[in-house]
């Protein structure tokens, strides 16, 4: 498991597994949000199991699958329903944590300015700067 924070109360991770759950509720996290559709991967991670793994640990787990190329605003406006009303930090996972790094930043839009929204997933090696039109636009609207 490979945790990268990007906030304080925000981190992302490529694929995370059944058994991570115990060790991501003793860091401190609280919700999961899988942004990973089932399709990609195999019955062991699809979200059903990965959720009553979650619980299990006692965490709160959001399935908003987004698929590579294809990500919608109704993607984006669930990841911030998910992480604004978490009672403590998220982590949010796919298969890299680049398409979490993109919701969160679309996200946040409103709230950030576009270089730490580019910025902060820069330094775990997530290039954003190709959305700065989108998170600009989304930013004035």
């Amino acid at each position: 498991m490979d945790i990268r924070p990007l906030t304080p109360d925000y981190a992302v991770a490529p694929q995370i597994d059944p058994q991570d759950f115990a060790a991501i509720k003793a860091a401190g996290y609280t919700r999961v949000i899988d942004n990973r559709p089932d399709a990609e991967i195999p019955a062991s991670h699809h979200a059903s199991t990965m959720q009553a793994a979650a619980e299990a640990a006692g965490l709160e787990f959001v399935v908003n699958p987004v698929i590579g190329g294809a990500l919608t605003m109704a993607n984006v406006t669930a990841q911030a329903e998910a992480m604004a009303t978490a009672t403590g930090p998220v982590l949010a996972y796919c298969a890299s944590g680049n398409r979490s790094s993109i919701c969160w930043a679309l996200a946040k839009a409103k709230e950030m300015p576009a270089e730490e929204l580019i910025g902060l997933p820069a330094r775990h090696g997530y290039n954003l700067e190709g959305l700065r039109p989108q998170i600009e636009a989304l930013a004035k609207a």
